[in-house]
């Protein structure tokens, strides 16, 4: 059933339409916001993407961060003349609106995390001319495929990916992220309530994380259990997300920007360095068989699946130390295939999205050898595959609830996502490639995955982050 854009952006208490609305409705009766801490008043980061305040939780002696409570997801297609004067408006009329937010709230999880970022549509079709002068260029990428490559790419398949897999199109995306549900229903009417702006909605996707560190059941096992799905009795009760293990482990302060376009060298940004303190985001839905995931593997098949074959972790960890001392090199990913024919889905990454040497970045922070490089923000959720889609019939849209993930990475250029994401299907940074039978426990986690949509995105830097370019002369 398609909702109305008041259902959409609005309230859905008294039984809006889809099955899995009241659902996330219980999330604030279920997983009361953690305690954080009230931070100072700061000025916002010149990075649209990084959440402040993140409180850090000891967790069975590992320090983890607490993602926000609540995440949502907008995609959105333009509705304005690609004349310059349609364009100067709706860019002072969208900064205007992100202002306000900004005005408002923190980018914390107490306040609201707010984060813009544009496809390649919205390049190629309003400002090309300016795109061609100053979309940075992925030297690492260049340099391999001995042609010029942007570090923003169209998403393509992978080789775990099912055929009937949808590269999206969107001109735009919105991230909201905060502990308070009716904040980011205030972001999305601000953004996108008027039916006659410059925005078209095309998705809404919405989910949940967290909220089993103050002790008790998480969202993730609590919600999972109230919709029905299958497997859900068998989450563990502080499970950050679905499938067990945490995700957001603390790494050394400091390290936010890691994944900015201009930290590691990664691009040219160009003399004018109009992108830097932006980054890249792939986003990307997936379905997860719970069911399989804690029947047909093992407490021991799990643990090799996700991180590598033989780790020593006791039954009931669910964070598990992951720093730059257990970091596996492509040799390693290769001896523990030959032996057990597994891979897992940490240690197959690691060689390509942990540093491989010691960096400096522009920013006068010194990156160690075997420090992390992607930055995720992906939330788990209960729709199929999205809350609403403005095209119910391609996005194979059902009311009913089921366990999926919203994947949200920022990587440093598309390229670099696309090395990590390679190697989760066994194909490694130094050109070996392992060939798994399709649909085998050797591919960890790719085995209970399904992944169903898929865009890069180009995050701008805060001071450009409404309709990027526009401005400049072709």
């Amino acid at each position: 059933m398609k909702l109305t854009r008041r259902q959409l952006l609005g309230s859905v208490a008294g039984g809006a339409a889809l099955g899995a609305t009241g659902v996330y409705e219980l999330v604030d009766r279920l997983g009361p916001a953690p305690r954080r801490v009230a931070p100072p008043p700061v000025a916002h980061l010149a990075e649209q993407h990084v959440i402040q305040a993140l409180r850090v939780v000891d967790d069975d002696g590992v320090l983890v961060f607490e993602p926000p409570l609540h995440h949502q997801v907008v995609t959105a297609n333009l509705q304005v003349d690609e004349s310059g004067g349609a364009l100067i408006e709706a860019r002072a009329g969208l900064e205007r609106t992100l202002q306000r937010l900004d005005d408002a709230y923190p980018s914390s999880p107490a306040g609201l995390g707010v984060t813009v970022g544009w496809g390649l549509p919205y390049f190629q079709r309003y400002v090309p001319g300016q795109a061609e002068q100053h979309l940075p260029i992925d030297r690492r990428a260049s340099t391999a495929r001995r042609q010029t490559v942007r570090v923003l790419e169209d998403a393509k398949p992978f080789p775990s990916d099912p055929a009937a897999l949808i590269l999206e199109q969107n001109d735009l995306v919105v991230l909201l992220r905060s502990d308070s549900r009716e904040r980011l229903q205030e972001a999305a009417q601000a953004l996108f309530g008027d039916e006659h702006g410059p925005f078209r909605v095309t998705s809404d996707r919405r989910g949940f994380a967290g909220g089993g560190f103050e002790g008790g059941q998480s969202l993730p096992k609590q919600l999972a259990t109230a919709a029905g799905v299958p497997g859900a009795h068998l989450i563990p009760d502080r499970a950050e997300l679905f499938l067990g293990f945490t995700s957001t482990q603390a790494h050394r302060p400091g390290r936010e920007r890691i994944s900015n376009l201009e930290t590691l060298g990664y691009a040219d940004l160009g003399p004018q360095g109009y992108f830097t303190h932006g980054t890249h985001m792939h986003l990307s839905h997936l379905y997860e068989d719970i069911e399989a995931w804690y029947s047909d593997f093992t407490h021991r098949q799990r643990v090799d699946s996700t991180f590598r074959p033989g780790l020593r972790v006791a039954p009931g960890r669910l964070s598990v130390t992951q720093g730059p001392e257990d970091v596996q090199t492509a040799a390693d990913v290769l001896r523990d295939y030959g032996r057990g024919r597994v891979i897992g889905h940490s240690g197959s990454i690691q060689p390509a999205s942990r540093l491989d040497r010691d960096v400096r970045g522009p920013d006068g922070v010194l990156y160690e050898k075997g420090t992390v490089i992607p930055h995720r923000a992906d939330f788990n959720t209960l729709d199929q595959p999205f809350f609403w889609s403005a095209d119910p019939v391609r996005d194979r849209y059902d009311p009913g609830p089921a366990a999926g993930l919203h994947f949200v990475g920022f990587n440093p250029t598309a390229d670099d996502f696309r090395r990590g994401r390679l190697a989760m299907d066994g194909v490694l940074p130094d050109g070996s490639v392992l060939r798994f039978p399709h649909g085998s426990r050797g591919q960890g986690f790719n085995a209970v995955l399904t992944t169903t949509h898929r865009q890069n995105f180009l995050v701008p830097p805060r001071a450009h982050r409404s309709f990027p370019l526009s401005e400049l002369r072709a």
